[in-house]
């Protein structure tokens, strides 16, 4: 038995038996005509969060599923408690909303096609209404370390991202992911340089043989089908150039730091889809952008996320809190506003990486309790939805 097989935390056990660390009511429009009914929705009705997006017309094929897979999975996601889906027509509202009923949480739809906004906002906020009241009434409860979700990705990386506040992740997974927890990691476009070392990473060789096609039909269908020279303008980032990172393979190698030294992933995911399997680590293939990335990890699925920094990122997202850790010490100083978690002692070897370690895991339980993320205070909501695609 470790430390942390005893670790509790105090989160809303939903119908489908996953459990939460958010209780929140969400009005989710289908399409990008309907973000104005929405958040006339959450105007009208406190406790409740509108989540417009950009789109939802026209789209097709794989990049319609994946706009279904993330909507569905946004309004699935533990932290949510009941959910308003508001569409332009019938038939995609009904289908968001059916999925998202197949949790057994509360789930209201509402077409604005033949009522118009003003009708369709006057009946979504009656519901609206009665959902908080349902959702208010809910109480916490005590609930074991396995049952949390976990994902990480890092923004706005430097040389000390690599050196202190990804190794914090690493070591937090080492310890938490033997104790049943599940786990997610991606960027695929960021393991470009350090292929070799993620593809040992898996769990066996058919995972790591999978995840390596993966990898390289992104390689060959969107990087090299589409680049204009390389990758250069976009991996590394200015703000990466800026930090003292060169090359991409540099910066792979900070990012494969966030699963530490034991961990092992046993699967590979599609973007915004959820474990079949159960606890463990999984690699979701997924942007680098930092909204993209956790807008899609929560649609996986995951309540709580880990984001390490160097040169500093200001990155929220509407329903899953997010954990800011940074090895920096100039960007404790000049943004420490959106900082949970300063590890900058490992620079100053004031603080070893076991003990940060220790420190994101006492976080990841204070926020799972409740504690507002520096994101969450500063009213940081950034949802961006993932295209493959242009519309039809």
């Amino acid at each position: 038995m470790t430390k942390y097989s005893n670790m509790t935390f105090m989160g809303y056990r939903r119908e489908n038996g996953r459990v939460g660390v958010r209780n929140h009511v969400v009005i989710l429009p289908v399409d990008d005509i309907s973000n104005a009914a929405c958040e006339a929705v959450a105007n009208n009705v406190k406790g409740t969060l509108a989540i417009p997006h950009a789109y939802g017309r026209l789209q097709f094929g794989e990049d319609l599923d994946l706009h279904f897979r993330t909507m569905i999975g946004t309004g699935a996601n533990p932290n949510v408690s009941a959910v308003v889906v508001i569409g332009i027509e019938p038939g995609w509202t009904g289908r968001i909303a059916e999925g998202i009923r197949g949790t057994g949480k509360r789930v209201a739809e509402f077409s604005i096609e033949q009522k118009g906004d003003l009708e369709t906002v006057r009946a979504a906020s009656w519901t609206a209404k009665e959902f908080v009241h349902f959702s208010t009434e809910l109480r916490r409860e005590e609930c074991g370390v396995s049952e949390l979700w976990i994902s990480t990705k890092c923004g706005e990386s430097d040389t000390t991202t690599g050196l202190g506040s990804c190794p914090t992740v690493g070591n937090m997974y080492d310890k938490l992911l033997p104790e049943g927890i599940t786990g997610f990691f991606g960027e695929t476009s960021e393991i470009t340089g350090a292929e070799h070392i993620c593809r040992k990473r898996a769990v066996n060789e058919e995972v790591g043989g999978r995840w390596y096609e993966m990898w390289q039909a992104y390689q060959d269908e969107v990087i090299f089908a589409h680049q204009t020279d390389d990758l250069s303008d976009s991996q590394p980032t200015k703000g990466n150039i800026e930090g003292g990172l060169t090359t991409i393979e540099e910066k792979a190698l900070g990012n494969l730091e966030k699963i530490g030294r034991t961990s092992r992933y046993v699967d590979i995911l599609g973007p915004a889809e959820q474990p079949a399997s159960g606890a463990g680590l999984y690699f979701m293939d997924s942007s680098s952008a930092a909204a993209e990335c956790v807008t899609l990890m929560a649609a996986g699925g995951a309540v709580v996320h880990t984001f390490p920094t160097g040169q500093g990122n200001v990155v929220g997202n509407p329903i899953v809190p997010v954990i800011k850790i940074t090895a920096n010490p100039r960007t404790v100083r000049t943004m420490g506003e959106h900082v949970d978690v300063d590890v900058s002692g490992i620079l100053r070897r004031e603080m070893t990486i076991d003990e940060a370690g220790e420190a994101l895991i006492d976080m990841i339980r204070r926020t799972a309790n409740g504690r507002h993320t520096a994101a969450e205070a500063l009213g940081h909501r950034e949802f961006s939805m993932t295209k493959l695609y242009r519309s039809a």
